[in-house]
């Protein structure tokens, strides 16, 4: 995979406002405000920034939490770091390929999933694509 390399101000000429906030300041959007929460249709989530391929919806599901949650990335898509902001420890996800914010790892909270995690990710910090033969 290769890298995408941009200056902040090229970051901020190419996506909106939010996406900015979001996916190059590490914010989070307001919990149930996100355009894929509910979406069921089948496809692929992409980085919001760069594009690169995150998540199958194979391997989204319902958690309540007020984002979308996966239980599981495309192998090599995210890279996780350790995140001690905020009085808490948590396992931050960005983009690969371009090191934009997702959202954030949480594991060992009881979800019936294969690996009993939750990707807990920003809608705002990705795009959907269907996959053609597969449209609800």
């Amino acid at each position: 995979m290769t890298a995408v390399n941009k200056t902040e101000d090229e970051w901020r000429a190419i996506l909106s406002p939010e996406q900015f906030r979001v996916l190059r300041q590490k914010g989070t959007e307001h919990p149930g405000t996100g355009e894929y929460i509910d979406k069921k249709d089948t496809g692929v989530y992409n980085c919001g920034a760069c594009s690169a391929p995150l998540y199958k919806s194979t391997t989204k599901f319902d958690s309540h939490c007020g984002w979308p949650a996966f239980f599981d990335a495309i192998p090599g898509a995210i890279t996780r770091i350790e995140d001690e902001s905020h009085g808490m420890k948590r396992t931050e996800i960005v983009c690969s390929k371009c090191g934009s914010h997702l959202g954030h790892v949480f594991k060992g909270e009881g979800y019936p999933t294969p690996t009993d995690e939750r990707h807990c990710v920003n809608s705002v910090s990705l795009k959907f694509a269907s996959e053609p033969s597969a449209k609800q």
